[in-house]
């Protein structure tokens, strides 16, 4: 079950602390939902990890910068495994809510399901729509805080994403390409003030 504390969620900057719920990233393929606990471990493949080692460390990049705190209202457009959706979740808490779709029925279904295991329904509506040829759907226009994106041609949803924004409300999109960064930053360039580019370099050294 995903473990609220209002007391706690006053900053998009807070820290894991005991009784969160993160996700476990070990592999593409292989990723889990882990509650924090103080004296705990968790042992996989690749070691033993303290649970202690990640208390005070700060939640995700992505929920950072999306600057989204309880209350508030997000959509995304990828939902995939729903590892970034249940952090969005929790960031929301209690009285927010996440939107996710996917293109994907089965992938919905299969995400919708995990998340009625892990509480989360509550927080989070999956459903199935393909966001770069249809767009949000009219009923979000001006009422969404935040929006993120996971897709192959994210420029395509970005006009319909600034349309569900409220007024300084924020985009975010993850694109593994170069190419798909250059076309999306054209057309942000047309629809909304002020744009950022972060890049994450991953570089695989062999002993």
């Amino acid at each position: 079950m995903l473990i609220t504390d209002p007391a706690k969620k006053t900053s998009f900057k807070r820290l894991i602390s005991h009784g969160d719920l993160v996700i476990v990233y070990e592999r593409h393929d292989n990723m889990k939902a882990v509650k924090v606990s103080e004296g705990s471990v968790l042992q996989n493949r690749f070691g033993v990890f303290k649970h202690s080692d990640r208390i005070g460390k700060p939640f995700g990049f992505v929920i950072m910068y999306l600057e989204i705190v309880p209350g508030c209202i997000v959509l995304e457009s990828g939902t995939g495994s729903g590892s970034l959706t249940t952090s969005l979740a929790r960031a929301v808490a209690p009285t927010g809510h996440v939107y996710t779709f996917d293109f994907h029925e089965e992938r919905a279904a299969s995400a919708r399901e995990d998340f009625e295991k892990t509480g989360l329904n509550s927080l989070i509506t999956v459903d199935v729509r393909v966001i770069q040829g249809q767009g949000f759907p009219d009923k979000f226009s001006g009422l969404s805080d935040a929006v993120f994106f996971d897709l192959p041609q994210p420029w395509l949803a970005i006009p319909s994403a600034g349309k569900m924004l409220k007024q300084d409300g924020i985009l975010c999109s993850y694109s593994p390409c170069i190419e798909q960064v250059q076309r999306s930053s054209e057309t942000l360039r047309s629809n909304f003030t002020r744009h950022s580019k972060y890049y994450r370099a991953h570089k695989k050294f062999v002993m």
